[in-house]
């Protein structure tokens, strides 16, 4: 299946795990990318037609080197029809009032002011172009409140209601915003952390990044504002 032949898409965090599996399906899909992260360089060797991949060095939690990536993925290939929003973390915590402000802003930080810088950067262009498509992660953690999670949970419902309030703003323009709520993905890091779970009921990141390429594709262009529950077994 080629169906993003000849589409630009903009894949944040991919150097995660979730970020290689999303940009592999979308390279797959015939897609030309523009992969950001601290650290893309080494991201580069595992795709065969570099002419249809370029790394991005960029701190989303900058706007300037947000403003910066954006302009360099624009002028390598024109456009930007895709974003794959996918930079972020988890950091388990304390209670919420033995939470140091460093911890909180860190997990605001990681989880939601990337996200609005990477709009800033991007949503002129699509709006200029009126067409787009963003998908954004969140959580299944982030529908409630949880013991020890409070900076992360919150940080994650932030990312689902700033993916409601840019739909909003921005359907009129032909831009569809969507969100998906993993439960847990299954990575080396969580089965080192949980080594005794059935990793069997977790999601893989290929399952996850299967119910992206939906969004940033054609099929989705009713769907506006949803958060798709991605929960595997769990």
């Amino acid at each position: 299946m080629r169906e993003f032949e000849n589409r630009v898409v903009l894949v944040s965090g991919a150097a995660g795990n979730l970020g290689k599996a999303v940009a592999s399906a979308f390279y797959e899909a015939g897609a030309s990318l523009a992969l950001c992260d601290l650290h893309p360089e080494p991201l580069l060797s595992a795709f065969a037609d570099s002419s249809r991949v370029i790394g991005l060095e960029c701190d989303l939690t900058r706007p300037d080197s947000t403003e910066s990536m954006v302009r360099s993925a624009l002028d390598r290939f024109s456009r930007i029809d895709a974003v794959a929003a996918l930079t972020g973390g988890f950091s388990m915590g304390g209670a919420l009032h033995e939470t140091a402000l460093d911890d909180w802003e860190f997990m605001m930080k990681l989880n939601a002011a990337t996200l609005f810088t990477l709009a800033h950067a991007v949503l002129p262009h699509m709006r200029q172009r009126r067409e787009g498509r963003i998908v954004t992660v969140g959580a299944r953690a982030a529908l409630s409140g949880k013991a020890r999670m409070a900076a992360y949970t919150a940080s994650k419902a932030a990312v689902i209601r700033m993916t409601e309030s840019l739909s909003e703003e921005n359907k009129l323009y032909g831009i569809n915003v969507n969100c998906v709520l993993p439960s847990i993905i299954d990575t080396p890091l969580n089965r080192r952390d949980m080594p005794d779970a059935d990793f069997t009921t977790w999601v893989a990141p290929a399952a996850l990044a299967d119910v992206i390429l939906f969004l940033a594709s054609d099929a989705s262009r009713a769907i506006h504002g949803a958060s798709i529950p991605v929960y595997g077994l769990c």
